[in-house]
């Protein structure tokens, strides 16, 4: 009795083993029913069998009673996530059960450059082949989530704050929006609104004003410079004379063809800071974090006029005279001493 018992302990074992041998290998060893890539979308409030069975379609797990041994084999009752998973290999089983407990769902890196229009960020939008182009135009029209903060506003125009967003393929334009706005107001925090309100200027005021000083200069640098410029115009009644605004009225009026002529500056438009006195009656782009704080806190300088070097860089003077001389040696000259 004591051998038969013995005997049937050892079986057991050596069944158990055998077992515990079978499921790990059927839960690691990798599988790709598909070829390329492959995509499954794991919907909210999905079941877990739900999940099983939505892979095993998609040929990322091999059939539902691997699934179920690799869901128990990691823990079980752990929670799946909702998302898209994009594949592109052959997985284990247990791999996969890993990640969609991370959440490692698949999302779009998306980047909007500082100094974008909407319209210009819209086609960025379209051009990551996340959604149609007019949809986010569309829903960057309701200003509600910034008008506790820009009355005026009747557009998102400079409220959509330039950065990098990881996106869905799926990605609904008003929610898109809605983040981007999020994100400039998580920027433009009570700390920058109270230094806002202390220059006299309306939140308005002051993004327009750091559209401006986005769209003349890349350099760090020079950013408190040119903002100083505006602040200085500004205080004195001088006129803005910048030219982004004149860019930006041309382009609403479907006239811009790349090249700012004499007569574009001529154009009959609010915007137009070279016919109308004062800042642009909004925002002519978004402008980033750095645009926004020199505008907050410029130079102390009492420069009026700056001028580009052509290597990005630019030349300042707080008189005309000065400032003449800069654009002879560095637009008239300098394009002479090119052409030789």
């Amino acid at each position: 009795m004591k051998r038969f018992l013995l005997f049937v302990l050892l079986l057991v074992l050596v069944l158990g083993a055998g077992a515990a041998f079978w499921v790990s290998r059927r839960v690691s060893v990798p599988y790709a029913g598909f070829t390329g890539e492959q995509f499954v979308e794991v919907p909210p409030g999905e079941s877990t069998i739900g999940i099983g069975r939505r892979l095993v379609a998609a040929g990322v797990v091999r059939d539902e009673l691997t699934f179920r041994l690799a869901w128990r084999w990691s823990g079980g009752g752990r929670s799946l996530k909702a998302g898209e998973y994009r594949f592109m290999e052959a997985q284990p089983p247990a791999m996969v059960i890993d990640r969609l407990a991370r959440g490692d769902v698949y999302l779009v890196p998306l980047t909007f450059p500082e100094g974008l229009t909407i319209e210009e960020m819209a086609q960025l939008f379209a051009q990551a082949g996340l959604g149609d182009a007019r949809s986010f135009v569309t829903a960057s029209r309701d200003a509600a989530a910034i008008k506790s903060l820009d009355p005026e506003a009747d557009t998102l125009e400079g409220y959509l704050f330039p950065d990098t967003y990881h996106l869905p393929r799926h990605t609904d334009a008003a929610a898109l929006v809605q983040r981007m706005t999020s994100r400039f107001l998580g920027v433009f925090d009570q700390q920058m609104q109270a230094r806002a309100k202390a220059t006299g200027l309306s939140v308005r005021q002051v993004v327009s004003l750091a559209a401006l000083v986005e769209k003349e200069t890349a350099r760090g640098e020079e950013r408190p410079k040119v903002a100083a410029v505006y602040h200085n115009r500004l205080k004195i009644g001088m006129p803005m004379q910048a030219d982004p605004t004149v860019i930006y009225a041309l382009k609403r009026a479907g006239q811009w063809n790349g090249n700012l002529t004499r007569a574009g500056l001529q154009v009959d438009s609010p915007y137009n800071t070279y016919r109308y006195p004062g800042l642009p009656p909004g925002p002519i782009a978004s402008p980033g974090k750095a645009s926004l704080e020199a505008t907050l806190a410029p130079a102390n300088v009492d420069s009026l006029y700056f001028v580009s070097r052509n290597d990005g860089s630019h030349v300042f003077a707080s008189n005309l005279p000065d400032h003449n001389r800069n654009v002879q040696e560095w637009q008239v000259d300098y394009f002479r001493r090119e052409r030789k």
